[in-house]
């Protein structure tokens, strides 16, 4: 299949009534991101089918699978979604007379690039991307994870988990604190930086890992502080940061040796939580996109919250720069 270069509209396009087909955000995403550097990393991808580059330009099938997470899409509501929606056809660079991918073409695409670990650096360049816009602040680090069911397999139950013979190998259950029931899925570990709400760091386990498990990797190491509740809290950690010079604001509970906090410590929670209310919206606004893992195996369920966490950073991004 031979495309026109991506962003090329044709003549009968020109022609549309001036605002038709526009989407005031997305064109704003569109002027803001250097494309041009994610394409660089783009053209490292190769097609499993034999040597050259994928039928649909990589970019374009790039984008699209940005659209599909800042709207909550499904591959195959993307795929209509490109097919109906003008706004969604200019943002990825097609043309009207162009053929849109298709569900499987998007899987596909995204599998590949899970599978060439493309993603960690489209989120590295990203990252860079928005620094030297000046967004990202580095007052602190911001520690917290969320649990996402996973939407690709049945949680097993009974004999059947006894065994281990789980539907997704990968997946765990976790009870929620305070909330009935458990939860069958994954868990995103997520850095936020203090100020911007931009996500400069993102992990992916099983929904069992404990939370403090990944907080190492969340940390960046050029932050003036690391922010967190109760859970990350470690002595080792804290000597940790502050031999690095980053200030441990990690909050403290009650232990058998201290079953009561003293009021400064209970003051100290108190000020670290109202600090910490933005990455509960952080957290909102992507569980909205990211309302389930769509995919097996942790590979993929990564590169679905990766995908998402990009998403979330350019739209904060546009928000950012309003």
């Amino acid at each position: 299949m031979t495309t026109k270069p991506s962003g090329q509209f044709s003549f009968v396009e020109a022609l549309l009534p001036q605002g038709l087909g526009r989407s005031g955000r997305l064109d704003r995403l569109s002027s803001l991101v250097k494309w041009y550097r994610f394409e660089k990393i783009l053209a490292r991808l190769r097609s499993p089918t034999g040597p050259g580059r994928p039928a649909y330009n990589s970019l374009v099938m790039f984008k699209a699978l940005l659209l599909q997470s800042l709207y909550g899409l499904s591959d195959n509501e993307l795929e209509e979604a490109l097919a109906d929606r003008l706004s969604f056809r200019r943002f990825v660079g097609l043309t009207l007379e162009e053929t849109v991918p298709d569900h499987t073409t998007l899987n596909r695409f995204r599998n590949l690039l899970v599978e060439a670990g493309l993603l960690e650096k489209l989120f590295g360049e990203l990252d860079h991307q928005l620094d030297k816009a000046g967004l990202i602040l580095r007052r602190g680090t911001m520690l917290d994870a969320t649990v996402i069911e996973t939407a690709a397999a049945r949680p097993p139950s009974g004999a059947a988990h006894e065994a281990g013979d789980a539907g997704d190998p990968d997946a765990g259950f976790t009870r929620r604190q305070g909330k009935p029931g458990s939860s069958y899925g994954y868990k995103a570990h997520v850095g936020v930086d203090q100020g911007s709400g931009l996500i400069r760091r993102v992990r992916t386990t099983a929904a069992n890992v404990n939370d403090t498990v990944e907080a190492d990797h969340l940390i960046c190491g050029d932050e003036g502080a690391v922010l967190a509740d109760a859970a990350y809290h470690t002595k080792a950690r804290e000597l940790s940061l502050r031999q690095r010079g980053i200030k441990p604001r990690l909050m403290r509970r009650a232990n058998k040796h201290h079953p009561r906090l003293p009021a400064r410590l209970k003051q100290f929670n108190q000020l670290i939580a109202r600090q910490r209310f933005a990455v509960e919206t952080t957290f909102a606004t992507l569980k909205n996109r990211l309302c389930a893992i769509r995919y097996r195996g942790l590979a993929k369920a990564a590169g679905q919250v990766l995908i998402a966490a990009m998403a979330f950073n350019m739209r904060r991004w546009v928000t950012l720069a309003t």
